[in-house]
């Protein structure tokens, strides 16, 4: 792994461009390709550290400070091997139904804004693992890096950012974030195993290092495509209690309350309380 001052001698040449383009908190953990030049890699490596596509890994240092998580015990049969299973087919069957819709966005992404169409971001899940977690590019290509310049218009409590109307955001990124389109592309990390269908929503490393002890437990189980926050109003919810609804779920899991939760995310969705 190579922070700021190891890229100088890893990378000669282009060590004065390379540290100031990183967004903070991040350095390079490796290098997965070879660049044509000095300005080809300070450009997929500030791609990259924004979570947009591959060239140089970035990754936060707040990784290195998330411990492993007990996993929650799975008591019955449909969490033993049943909630996979439904997961898979969800993914399956969610993805071919919704394949016109997400070559729509996808276009429309692509024509009206300048960057790749796909964003890819560092998310913890199931046991602290981190994961690299996709979804339809919503905001410009540097946001990443705008961050810190934000920070003292958060909306909402806790260790988590949030903007109602955040400048980053493109015409068509809104539109995706009202109805909750950008999280589509999260079928694939279902299909994956990094999440299921429904469970906690992924967090990032640098809101989990400031978790307490007793939120830690949402890292028990896989996170979710939506959840018990997802469909009780969002981001109008309190952090804390929001923490207690993941917990709750986690005590609760069956299949028929994940059938609950699926079947009332259509209508949270619709309505777009607190999506933002």
């Amino acid at each position: 792994m190579y922070h700021g001052s190891d890229c100088r001698a890893y990378i000669p040449g282009i060590a004065q461009r390379l540290t100031p383009s990183l967004p903070p908190g991040f350095f390079v953990s490796q290098r997965r390709g070879r660049p044509s030049g000095g300005g080809a890699l300070t450009s997929d490596l500030v791609t990259e550290s924004s979570g947009t596509r591959p060239g140089i890994e970035c990754r936060s240092r707040a990784e290195d400070r998330i411990p492993s998580v007990p996993l929650a015990p799975n008591r019955t049969l449909y969490l033993r091997g049943g909630k996979r299973v439904f997961d898979l087919a969800g993914a399956v069957v969610g993805a071919l139904l919704l394949a016109p819709v997400l070559l729509v966005i996808a276009v429309a992404i692509k024509v009206n804004t300048t960057g790749p169409i796909l964003y890819r971001s560092r998310r913890v899940g199931e046991g602290g693992r981190v994961f690299s977690f996709l979804k339809f590019r919503s905001m410009v290509r540097n946001a990443e890096m705008l961050r810190d310049e934000l920070d003292h218009l958060n909306e909402v409590d806790g260790p988590v950012f949030k903007i109602a109307r955040d400048p980053r955001i493109t015409r068509v990124g809104a539109l995706l974030r009202r109805s909750s389109l950008d999280e589509l592309p999260q079928l694939w990390n279902v299909w994956r195993g990094d999440m299921s269908l429904v469970g906690p929503r992924p967090p990032i490393p640098e809101e989990v290092i400031h978790y307490q002890a007793w939120q830690m437990q949402r890292l028990s189980v896989r996170p979710g495509l939506t959840c018990l926050w997802q469909v009780s109003g969002r981001s109008r919810v309190g952090f804390d209690e929001w923490m207690r609804m993941d917990l709750a779920y986690i005590d609760r899991r069956s299949l028929r309350l994940d059938l609950s939760i699926l079947l009332r995310t259509v209508p949270a969705v619709l309505s777009g309380i607190g999506a933002y």
